[in-house]
């Protein structure tokens, strides 16, 4: 794996651990200050229960006023007074069904059926099946109150609209923060592919300018030598590889831009496209076809779709250490015609593979880990076509899929 995959797998492991890290450093003091608030909360509830109390168990010393004070501070946690029995006295800063928060109190018996069915639901809700002894004993929102020797009251409160809002904020703004570092990651990717889209464009383009003049002198000098009394089948060889250069040239200017797509038979196209290969490949090392009756029409760039499996190929000959068989295998699904690309090398791990198509991603100690990086680009840009590892097996061999949109009907071979 070459260092610049290596940088890009660790620069996005250390952008979500830092962002991970982030996330739990808020959630932690978001956390810490609801229970905070909570704490307050019943601390106040405890001293307006007390208050309760002592106005209760009043004599003539006591000062009411403070107290009535004390109680009435309460305008924003919701509680009821309870007997015994569950029913409900006394109740504060609910939003009822049939009633506008005026800011007028009105007795819990003086309230519409409606509303005394809502508090009630809410208290049945709060203790369950428990007593409201157990509740007091188990829960926090629950305080006993002795109102006479042997008489008891109870006070159930609920989180008051703040602190409701303030448990739900983490959540919040954790969504908005993933949302927002999906967003800047996607820029990023997006530019990044972008940049590479531009690198592929120039190098491509470059490439192609820069063959050109040399190819232009090696036509001249083949004129040359045929003109001089040469061998001709000296001369009809180089000539083979100054075509074959000028081809290479066309399939790099075809790049970066989408080229023009012809009808095309599959079979006879991947026929045609291995020619070239077969004599100039170990002859230990054997193709072999499994094309059905039919052919299949495609619409293909020949020139790069020839580049693909000349690809394909190279990478399966260097996987079989350039001994082995090669397996070419052609058919058609529902809304597609499919290839199969099977070797006898050494295969590839699970992990790897979506990662052989990346940019950079090579096992050769002096690859580029370019060449399926560009078959990918060829089959999925410019075909709408994809491909992927249909399967691989260690020390047995790798399965490559190639699947293009079905656009003509099949072709008898007769």
């Amino acid at each position: 794996m070459k260092l610049s995959s290596l940088t890009d797998r660790y620069g996005k492991t250390v952008f979500l651990i830092c962002s991970s890290i982030a996330v739990i450093i808020f959630l932690v003091i978001s956390t810490n200050l609801v229970k905070q608030l909570s704490a307050q909360e019943r601390e106040r509830m405890n001293i307006w229960a007390s208050a309760t109390e002592k106005m209760a168990q009043s004599e003539g010393s006591t000062d009411v006023e403070f107290l009535l004070n004390i109680i009435a501070q309460n305008n924003s946690i919701p509680v009821m007074v309870t007997d015994a029995d569950r029913n409900i006295l006394e109740y504060r800063n609910y939003e009822l069904p049939d009633r506008v928060a005026d800011g007028e109190h009105v007795a819990f018996s003086d309230l519409s059926e409606r509303d005394r069915r809502f508090l009630q639901k809410r208290l049945d809700k709060a203790t369950g099946t428990r007593s409201l002894q157990q509740a007091v004993e188990s829960d926090a929102h629950f305080i006993r109150v002795e109102v006479y020797p042997g008489i008891n009251q109870y006070i159930y409160y609920e989180d008051s609209i703040l602190l409701r809002r303030l448990s739900l904020y983490p959540y919040v703004v954790l969504g908005i923060m993933i949302v927002m570092v999906i967003i800047i990651y996607s820029a990023v990717v997006y530019t990044k592919k972008a940049e590479q889209n531009r690198v592929w464009v120039g190098l491509s383009k470059e490439t192609a300018h820069q063959l050109g003049t040399p190819i232009s002198s090696l036509m001249a000098w083949t004129q040359f030598l045929e003109a001089s009394g040469t061998d001709s089948e000296v001369t009809a060889e180089i000539d083979k590889d100054v075509k074959r250069l000028s081809t290479i040239a066309d399939r790099f200017s075809k790049i970066g831009s989408r080229p023009e797509l012809e009808l095309e038979y599959l079979n006879q196209t991947i026929g045609k496209s291995l020619e070239y290969m077969r004599a100039r490949i170990s002859g230990k090392v054997q193709l072999h076809f499994h094309f059905g009756e039919d052919d299949y029409g495609v619409l293909l760039s020949q020139s790069l779709f020839e580049w693909v499996m000349e690809n394909l190929t190279k990478n399966a000959v260097d996987a079989m250490s350039g001994a082995g068989d090669i397996h070419y295998t052609t058919g058609q699904g529902k809304d597609c015609v499919w290839i199969e690309i099977r070797d006898t090398g050494k295969g590839i791990p699970r992990k790897n593979f979506a990662k052989v198509f990346s940019p950079g991603f090579t096992t050769k100690e002096r690859g580029w880990g370019l060449g399926l990086t560009l078959v990918k680009r060829i089959v999925e840009e410019y075909h709408d076509g994809r491909i992927f590892v249909k399967e691989s097996e260690l020390g047995k061999g790798t399965t490559f899929r190639i699947e293009l949109p079905s656009r003509q009907p099949r072709r008898s071979k007769n």
